[in-house]
C-alpha cells in the first residue's frame, strides 16, 4: 500500500493486528491512536507513521491492530477517546499536543507516546529519563519564532504591524503567543493578538485585521489544524500573507512555513513504538527534540498577494509550492 492509497482510506481504516509484551500469541495487542483534529489533516503524517512501523516489522493485517480515533478538533472529545481506550484495554496510545494530559490523566499504567508535543516540560517529570509511563518528541528548540519572523521580514521587508493568531483555550498557545510577542517587540514589531477558543471566532477575527497588520502569525494547536484552511482562505481574502510552523498548514493559501519536520516526527514516533513493543520501558526512553527542519513558501499565494520573493530565498527553501 502506497502512501496516498493509505491516506484516502484513513478515514475508514479498520482496527489492524500486534505482539507486545505480557500477551500471549493469541492475543493480538492493540494500539490507539488518538488523532487531535481529522484523517485529512493528519494523512500524511499517519501514513509516515504506519509505514516506519511496516519498517520495524509491524504489518497490517499480521501483527499489529490499531484503533483510530478523532477528535476534529474539539478538546473536550480527547478525554472521552483516552477513557474509551483504558476501557479496551490497549496496549499504546499515541497522540499529541494537548490530548496527552487527557490520556495521562485517564491511565498511568498504559504507556503513551507523543508524537508531538509543545511543552513536553509539563509532560514529564525529566526530558533524559521521563518516568511514568509518557514519552515522545518534542516540538521545542530554540529560536524557532525568532527565526520564523527573520524569514518573514526577509520576504515582506516592510512588515511593520504583525497578527498573532492562537487558542488561549490551550494552555501551550498562550506561552508561545506572550513569547512570540516579547520576540517581535524586540524586532521592532506592533503586535495585534487574536485570541480564538473555537472555530467561529476565527473568521470574524482575520476580518479585523484587514487594513490594520501587514502580516499573520499562526500558532498551532488542534484547533487551528482542524481550520487551517478557514485560516488562510480568510486571511487571503484580506490580502494578509501568513506565517505557519508546519508545512501541511499552507493548505488554502499560505504563504511560507518553518518548523520540524512533522512527517518525520510521526516517524520517529513508530520507532517509539516498536521499542516499546519490544519490552522497552517508557519512561526509560529520553523525549527527542526535532532535528529535521523545513523551510517551505507557496510562490503560488506569493503571487496571488503581488509579493515578489528573491531567488536566493527561493534557492534556500526546502519546497518551493508552484
Amino acid at each position: 500500500m502506497n502512501r496516498r492509497d493509505f491516506i484516502v482510506g484513513l478515514a475508514g481504516a479498520a482496527a489492524w493486528p500486534f505482539v507486545a509484551r505480557a500477551q500471549s500469541s493469541t492475543k493480538i495487542p492493540t494500539i490507539g491512536f488518538l488523532g487531535t483534529t481529522s484523517p485529512s489533516a493528519w494523512g500524511e503524517w499517519v501514513a509516515a507513521f504506519v509505514e516506519r512501523l511496516r519498517e520495524l516489522g509491524w504489518n497490517q493485517g499480521q501483527n499489529v491492530a490499531v484503533e483510530y480515533r478523532w477528535a476534529e478538533g474539539r478538546y473536550e472529545r480527547f478525554a472521552e477517546i483516552a477513557a474509551e481506550f483504558v476501557r479496551l484495554k490497549v496496549d499504546i496510545i499515541v497522540t499529541s499536543g494537548g490530548a496527552v494530559l487527557a490520556a495521562k490523566e485517564a491511565t498511568s499504567v498504559i504507556p503513551i507516546v507523543f508524537a508531538v508535543a509543545n511543552d513536553p516540560v509539563s509532560l514529564v517529570s525529566n526530558l533524559g529519563r521521563p518516568g511514568g509511563n509518557v514519552t515522545g518528541l518534542s516540538l521545542q528548540a530554540p529560536d524557532l519564532a525568532e527565526k520564523r519572523l527573520e524569514l518573514l521580514r526577509e520576504v515582506l521587508p516592510q512588515v511593520r504591524r504583525l497578527a498573532i493568531l492562537g487558542n488561549i483555550g490551550y494552555p501551550a498557545s498562550v506561552v508561545e503567543m506572550t513569547d512570540l510577542q516579547a520576540t517581535a517587540t524586540k524586532l521592532g514589531l506592533d503586535v495585534t493578538k487574536i485570541e480564538v477558543r473555537n472555530a467561529d471566532q476565527i473568521v470574524a477575527g482575520i476580518a479585523t485585521l484587514t487594513r490594520r497588520v501587514d502580516a499573520l502569525y499562526v500558532v498551532t494547536d488542534s484547533l487551528v489544524s482542524t481550520n487551517r484552511t478557514v485560516i488562510n482562505t480568510s486571511a487571503l481574502a484580506a490580502k494578509l500573507p501568513t506565517m505557519h510552523s508546519v508545512r501541511e498548514y499552507l493548505e488554502g493559501g499560505g504563504l511560507m512555513s518553518y518548523g520540524p519536520s512533522y512527517t518525520h516526527l510521526f516517524r520517529r514516533a513508530g520507532d517509539y513504538v516498536d521499542k516499546i513493543l519490544r519490552g522497552a520501558e517508557p519512561g526509560l526512553i529520553p523525549v527527542e527534540a526535532p532535528t529535521k527542519f523545513e523551510f517551505v513558501i507557496s510562490l503560488k499565494t506569493a503571487k496571488a498577494l503581488d509579493i515578489t520573493v528573491s531567488e536566493s530565498l527561493l534557492a534556500r527553501a526546502d519546497e518551493v509550492i508552484e
